[in-house]
C-alpha cells in the first residue's frame, strides 16, 4: 500500500526545484489573477531565492513530489517557516499538517524555540493551516513585500521538549526530520521506508 513519506532534499535538486516553481507559480498566479509566465516564476525565484534555507522538506506519495516545506535560522532561538507547498490536486489529505509537525521537529532539532511566518491575505488555506496548529497573529515582525499577516509559534515548550524527537502526530519519520534521510538518485527520492498517511487538513 502506497504510504506518505517525508524528508530532506537538497534546495538545488531536481525534485526541489520543480517543486519550488511550482510554489512560485501559484502563489503568483492567485496574487496576480491570471496565469504567470516562465519568465515571471524565473524572475521571482531569482528576486526570493531558497539557498539559504536550512531544511528542505519534500513530501512524497507513490514516488510523486506532492508538496514541500522550508525552514531558516534567523538567529537567537528563532527560525523561519517558508515555502510551504501542497500541490492542487493533493490538498485536504493532510499533507501540509505532516509538514509543518516534521518542520516544527527539524526546528527544535536545530535549537529554536520561536518559529514564525508571514503570508499573504489572500491565501486563507494557510492562515487557516497555520492557526489551526496553534500559530498566533503578530504584530509585523519584517517589511517582505507581500506579507499582510504575520504568525509566531513557541515551539521550545515543555511538553514538546518531553516528547522528544521521536514523537511525530501523524507517526511521519523520514530517519528523523532533526537529521538528513539517506538519498537515492538526482532526484532526492527518500529510500527510508513508507509511512502512514495523516488525516484531512483542516
Amino acid at each position: 500500500m502506497t504510504s506518505l513519506a517525508i524528508g530532506p532534499v537538497a534546495p538545488a535538486s531536481a525534485a526541489a526545484r520543480e517543486l519550488l516553481r511550482a510554489y512560485f507559480d501559484d502563489v503568483a498566479s492567485r496574487y496576480l489573477g491570471r496565469a504567470v509566465t516562465a519568465c515571471e516564476v524565473d524572475a521571482a525565484m531569482r528576486d526570493d531565492p531558497s539557498d539559504d534555507l536550512v531544511v528542505l522538506l519534500v513530501a512524497w506519495w507513490g514516488g510523486a513530489a506532492l508538496g514541500c516545506g522550508g525552514l531558516r535560522l534567523l538567529g537567537y532561538g528563532t527560525g523561519e517557516v517558508t515555502r510551504v507547498f501542497v500541490r492542487s490536486q493533493a490538498r485536504r489529505q493532510g499533507i501540509g499538517s505532516a509538514l509543518l509537525h516534521e518542520l516544527e521537529a527539524a526546528a527544535l532539532a536545530r535549537g529554536v524555540s520561536i518559529l514564525r511566518l508571514d503570508t499573504r491575505h489572500d491565501l486563507v488555506e494557510a492562515r487557516s493551516l497555520y492557526a489551526a496548529h496553534g500559530y498566533r497573529e503578530v504584530p509585523a515582525f519584517n517589511d517582505a513585500p507581500y506579507a499582510e499577516h504575520w504568525f509566531e509559534k513557541a515551539v521550545g515548550t515543555d511538553a514538546q521538549r518531553s516528547a522528544g524527537p521521536d514523537h511525530y502526530p501523524f507517526g511521519l519519520r523520514c530517519n528523523g526530520a532533526g537529521s538528513p534521510c539517506d538519498m537515492e538518485g538526482d532526484e532526492g527520492t527518500p529510500s527510508c521506508p513508507p509511512h502512514r498517511r495523516p488525516g484531512s487538513d483542516p
